[in-house]
């Protein structure tokens, strides 16, 4: 675990305008409010006041957060690009993107390229995604799927090689749409992290309605960190101060090894469940916000996800691995760093659970 103390006194000033963004995710096919789920048998066990898991199994037909992000960015890029207004509907943006022959170009272990995909899909313009080698042919086959010109490209390499890939191919004339940022690429990313405020508001109103809160923790998922950026920016634009708490898996660790040095480190990472974390490298904008803003950074196995992921289940929580991943961060905390993670019986978590089931390799030792 790492642990940052003044992180508890780091205050974020400049929130996203939430309401604009959020009426532009009313308008896409399939808005609905994803659910707040109370888990109160596990909070009485942990010795917590509430413990709140918010499902994004199914967002705006996607079984993953990432279209609010995908969706908000390229809506944002293509608006200014042509000087439209920010409000301009789904329908005249694509009559300008057509008319311009705009391809998006982009990387993914799974969702964000199925999300980039689905956005391809309403503008009625071509996409092409490269994915790591190591991806299975179902998912590859459910991101072509999303629409006739998005065309998926399998790498001889990883995440960061498929990075590689994208830029090449942009190069050669696409719009490049990235959730991660690196030295002169940072402005779309950071229109990614603004799509996912839509998210953190609604939570926000749905902890309000059940007159629970506030909330003392926030526990988030990291893979490139632009979705950790954006709950770390808006729990620490609040009154009362918010721990940020960052779960990574044991063999993709690269927040962690990061703030343990300091800098931005890349690593090379292993296997894991957890395919949507497997990053090796933060992104440039989250670190700004990362390396100040997370008061603790934690890691969990293959086997302890899986087990946690089962225990949802029985719940009726039915989510994935990266999914389960902020609970059995939670469990972590409470069983051996509960004084220093300030759980006890007032905290009020709220779990940020961030794709929905799909089929995976059991672990060894599960």
């Amino acid at each position: 675990m790492y642990h940052n103390p003044s992180a508890s006194t780091w205050a974020h000033t400049n929130p996203a305008a939430p309401t604009l963004i959020q009426d532009f995710h009313r308008t896409l096919p399939n808005y609905a409010i994803t659910p707040l789920t109370p888990l109160p048998s596990l909070a009485k066990s942990l010795g917590i006041s509430h413990v709140l898991l918010k499902d994004e199994s199914s967002r705006l037909g996607l079984p993953a957060f990432k279209i609010l992000g995908a969706s908000w960015a390229i809506h944002k890029a293509l608006a200014l690009k042509f000087n439209l207004p920010l409000t301009v509907s789904l329908e005249k943006l694509g009559v300008a993107a057509r008319e311009n022959s705009v391809k998006l170009v982009t990387c993914t272990e799974g969702n964000w390229g199925r999300a980039v995909a689905r956005m391809a899909k309403y503008l009625q313009i071509e996409a092409v995604i490269f994915v790591p080698n190591f991806m299975d042919e179902t998912t590859q086959r459910k991101i072509e799927g999303e629409g006739e010109g998005t065309k998926v490209v399998v790498v001889d390499g990883g995440y960061d090689f498929s990075i590689a890939k994208a830029r090449g191919e942009a190069d050669k004339g696409g719009m490049l749409v990235m959730d991660v940022s690196w030295e002169g690429y940072e402005e779309i990313p950071e229109w990614v992290v603004e799509g996912y405020n839509t998210m953190l508001v609604e939570a926000d109103k749905q902890l309000q309605d059940m007159s629970v809160g506030p909330v003392t923790h926030a526990i988030v998922s990291v893979g490139v960190g632009s979705w950790a950026q954006a709950v770390t920016m808006h729990y620490k634009a609040q009154s009362t101060p918010v721990t940020v708490v960052t779960v990574e898996p044991e063999d993709a660790a690269s927040l962690k090894a990061s703030l343990e040095a300091g800098k931005i480190t890349p690593i090379t990472t292993g296997h894991t469940i957890m395919n949507g974390m497997n990053c090796g490298t933060t992104s440039t904008t989250a670190w700004k916000v990362l390396k100040k803003g997370v008061d603790l950074s934690v890691t969990v196995s293959d086997v302890a996800v899986h087990h946690d992921l089962q225990y949802l289940d029985s719940q009726g929580v039915r989510v994935g691995p990266c999914g389960a991943a902020p609970l059995t961060a939670l469990k972590q905390l409470s069983e051996e760093q509960s004084e220093v993670a300030k759980l006890d019986e007032k905290s009020v978590v709220i779990l940020f659970s961030t794709e929905g089931a799909r089929d995976y390799v059991v672990p060894s030792g599960a």
